[in-house]
This record gives C-alpha cells, structure tokens and sequence, in this order.
C-alpha cells in the first residue's frame, strides 16, 4: 500500500495543476483589481499559509457565518493607524467580505497595546472562546523579543494557548513580528520567529510570515513613497496595515479555496503526480522523484 500524499505535496501539485491549466486564477466574488492601485504582493513562498483551517474553510464553502478574532498588542490594536478603522483587523473584515460577499464574516479586534504573552493568555478566556471564533489569528511574539532575551516561558505559553484553542475547535492562525527597526535591533527576534515557526508546525496550525513579508516589502520599496513603519521606529503605518490586510486575505482565500478544492480533487491527484513527473523528466536532466 503505498504512503499518503502530504498536504503539502497535495497542495504543490494541485497549484502546479492550476497554473498549467488557467493564465489566471480569481476566487469566487473577488472584485478585479484597479488599474494603477499599488500592488501589496508577495511571492507565494512567503505568503502561503501551509496548514488547512479546516473549520473556517467549511464556514466559507457552505455560506455560513464566520467569525475571526484578532488576538495580540498594539499591531493588532492598530496603533501607528490615523483611525481604528485602518487597522489591519477592520480591513481585513472588508477584504474578506469583498472576496466572500454571500458569506457573513465577522472580524473581531481583541488586541491591547503594549501587552506580551502572559497577559494575552490571561484573556484568552475572555476574549477568544467567549467569542465562539471559527478562526484565531494570534499575533504574538513582538513585545517579547523586545523585553528579554530568555523566550523559553514564552515558548511554553505559547504552546499553552494553542492547544487551549484546538481543544475548542478553533481553527488557529499564527501570526509573527513586524520587520521593524526597534525589532531588527534586537537579538531576540531571529529566536523568536524561529521558535513561532517550530510551534506552528509542530501543533500543525497555520503561520503568517509576517516579518519576512515586511522585509521583502522593506527590500524592494515596495509601498514606497509610503512609510511602512512610523517614526517611533516600531509600529505599522495605514499603508502597511492596509497591506497587511490585503495579503493576509488572500492568503486566507487561497487557503480555503484550495483546499476545498483538494478535498473534491483527491481522485485524480496520484495521476496528477505521474503526469508531473513525466513531464519533468521529459526535459533537458530532468529526473522524476523516486517512488
């Protein structure tokens, strides 16, 4: 019998798939783009979110409503935004609905300012399982890199969260540092992205890269002549949230759109994988994987 397809591999073939069958790929309800409008995008490789949401992609597919909550500190609160309506979570609830407009989405902004990972698991009672979410995002790990180098107990309470999450069902989306210079300056933060990247895989929960989002924007002034980041050196500006927003709604979208189409698709995915492979090995020193 042979061994089952990762969902990784499941998705990489399905994507190969896509883009060999279609010039163009939409999701269902997603307005054109505007001409002239700057482009947030990434390389897929960044922003990709791996690990299937299972609950949440079932709400979006079937029409329910979906709730979010937006877990975290003051990025999440939106502060560096000139209104509470520019902050990510709000635009991310309008991103969403442009994308799903059949689908009832709620995001809700549970995020205060200048809180670190005890405080937020503290409140996750209150403020995550009292909200019956389909999806968590937590953004985590700022403050903590920017206070102590030692991230072993924020590690175990990181962990401590998620699971209290999953034990609710709650489909659980990380999110990392903003790539800012009061971060970068701190030796903590390469640990601390590091250590979400282990957790997230680890619990098999989903992970937004943040920080390498922002440095590949930093990298190629990307939102120029916009700010990404505020004078303080820390905080996010109404052009990096929005954003933000923008990708991290794509993300989500490729995300449930895939994998609900893998789920109708897994018949014909083994003879999919031949025909990749026929392919590759077909062309000048291609060899097809070992099977």
């Amino acid at each position: 019998m042979k061994a089952a397809l990762g969902i990784g591999r499941i998705v990489a073939v399905f994507a190969v798939i896509l883009a060999s069958r279609s010039p163009a790929l939409a999701y269902p309800g997603e307005p054109a783009a505007e001409a002239g409008a700057p482009s947030c995008a990434t390389p897929i490789a960044l922003s990709a979110i791996d690990a299937a949401l299972d609950r949440s992609a079932a709400r979006v597919q079937t029409g329910k409503p979906l709730t979010i909550v937006a877990m975290g500190s003051s990025s999440t609160k939106g502060v560096g935004a000139s209104t509470t309506a520019l902050s990510y979570p709000s635009r991310l609830e309008q991103e969403l609905r442009d994308r799903f407009p059949r689908v009832e989405i709620r995001v809700v902004n549970h995020g205060v300012g200048g809180q670190d990972v005890p405080e937020e698991l503290a409140r996750i009672d209150r403020d995550v399982l009292a909200e019956h979410p389909d999806l968590v995002i937590w953004q985590v790990g700022t403050n903590a890199a920017l206070r102590r180098d030692d991230l072993s107990a924020d590690e175990q309470m990181i962990r401590r969260g998620i699971a209290t999450m999953k034990e609710h069902g709650i489909d659980v989306l990380m999110m990392d540092l903003q790539y800012a210079p009061r971060v970068v300056a701190r030796p903590a933060s390469a640990e601390m992205e590091r250590l979400i990247a282990e957790i997230a895989s680890y619990a098999h929960i989903g992970l937004f890269r943040r920080f390498e989002i922002m440095r590949e924007w930093d990298r190629t002034q990307q939102l120029a002549p916009a700010a990404m980041i505020g004078p303080d050196g820390l905080h996010m500006t109404d052009a990096s949230y929005g954003c933000l927003a923008n990708q991290l709604a794509e993300a989500l979208a490729w995300n449930w759109w895939t994998h609900a189409k893998l789920a109708r698709s897994l018949h014909f995915i083994p003879d999919a994988i031949a025909e990749i492979d026929h392919r590759v090995a077909a062309q000048p020193g291609g060899v097809s994987r070992p099977r």
